[in-house]
């Protein structure tokens, strides 16, 4: 039994860590939160209202969650359909990234609703088949299953099944096919939710465009993602690769951030000819313009010129720093648009909770401690089969048998 403990939690020697106690704390408390939502009610932990029923709950674990879940579904485009193999050793983490980015959210999503037990109707009683809810709904369920689909490989390469393994390769372009295809329709179809409410959205940020906005964006915040992620993890978890691995970590992190730069430009266009048909410029002497400049010149602006500076100096600790900060203008962007801006002629606006806020941290720090688990145990940053006593099902069988 001891040793089926190792090898599921890892030495219990180096388990009691700062970081560990930390998170523990933080999600023993979020739990307890989450207990009583489901027990007593939204109205029990949040300032939610029957004039606002959004709140942070749907502007980060959801709006934010799904753009930042992005690089799944773009890192698999460029490797599986464009051809660029040489990202290949990123593409199972962005993967696994994006896999639980979504279960998060889906998890963020059935605490906000008032009755979860009936989101799964959705699918067997579909009604307003036209409702941009109901394609938003069937979208993710459809591409959380492509994206676990996409990760399986690393189980079977975990199992030793070559032929399992061999065949789910061929399946490889078309999941990546699919999960282009369903991430383009809900990434979009979430700004076409502001669409439907023009007058509560403060008119800086309502556009006819706002659903290729968010498309656009969820792809800077994607390969955004990917640079942040990339570059923790093969730090992190240098002792996970293997001696054979030979890519340039920084060759392509400055291939990512030039793509990024690219579709940071085009989307900092897009917005200008948004604000440009809008023709309200006397709205940017406003509390709100005054905020929303800030969005556009501080975390649109600012990483275009960053980018393209890096990545023409080969600068990567400013293309990395870049990354994190694109990261949180795409969350400021996020919230700005779901929760600041919008109901914004309501007094007294709403605010969170503090225990809305410690479950919203609590989801990220569970799928903190998922990754690092899963990257831990299952060949994550590298394709290489596990060694023989450490990894493998007959491994975890043999501990557990044994203890018992």
């Amino acid at each position: 039994m001891k040793k089926l403990v190792h090898l599921l939690f890892g030495d219990p020697k180096k388990f009691f860590t700062p970081f560990n106690l930390i998170s523990g704390f933080i999600m023993l408390v979020g739990l307890g939160l989450i207990g009583l939502r489901l027990a007593k009610g939204l109205g029990a932990v949040t300032n939610l209202t029957q004039t606002t029923p959004w709140g942070i709950w749907i502007g980060f674990d959801v709006m934010s969650g799904v753009a930042l879940a992005a690089g799944g579904y773009t890192l698999a485009a460029t490797v599986h359909i464009f051809g660029l193999k040489k990202y290949e050793p990123l593409v199972r983490p962005a993967i696994l990234t994006g896999f639980l980015g979504y279960v998060f959210v889906v998890l963020g999503l059935i605490l906000d609703l008032g009755r979860p037990w009936r989101m799964p109707l959705i699918m067997i009683f579909p009604r307003g088949v036209t409702s941009v809810l109901f394609e938003v709904g069937m979208c993710v369920a459809a591409y959380l299953t492509v994206q676990l689909l996409e990760f399986v490989p690393a189980f079977w390469e975990w199992l030793q099944w070559d032929g399992l393994r061999s065949f789910w390769g061929k399946l490889t372009v078309w999941l990546s096919i699919l999960g282009v295809v369903l991430s383009t329709l809900h990434q979009s179809s979430l700004g076409s939710l502001f669409l439907l409410a023009p007058t509560k959205l403060f008119p800086l940020w309502y556009s006819p465009y706002l659903p290729l906005f968010f498309f656009v964006s969820s792809i800077v915040a994607g390969l955004s993602m990917v640079i942040v992620e990339s570059s923790l993890s093969h730090r992190l978890f240098a002792y996970r690769l293997p001696a054979s691995s030979h890519f340039d970590l920084d060759d392509l992190t400055l291939g990512l951030a030039k793509a990024a730069a690219v579709v940071l430009w085009v989307y900092f266009f897009l917005k200008l000819i948004g604000l440009s048909e809008l023709g309200r410029w006397d709205l940017l002497l406003t509390p709100y313009g005054h905020l929303f400049l800030v969005e556009m010149l501080g975390f649109v602006a600012l990483p275009c010129v960053l980018y393209t500076l890096g990545v023409r100096t080969r600068n990567v600790k400013l293309v990395r720093f870049t990354g994190g900060w694109t990261v949180i203008g795409i969350i400021f962007n996020r919230l700005n648009i779901s929760v600041i801006a919008f109901n914004w002629q309501i007094h007294p606006h709403y605010h969170p909770s503090w225990m809305e806020i410690t479950v919203s941290v609590t989801l990220v720090t569970m799928g903190i401690w998922l990754f690092r688990w899963l990257v831990n145990r299952l060949p994550v940053l590298s394709h290489e089969k596990p060694e023989t006593g450490t990894n493998t099902l007959k491994d975890l069988w043999a501990a557990g048998a044994g203890g018992a």
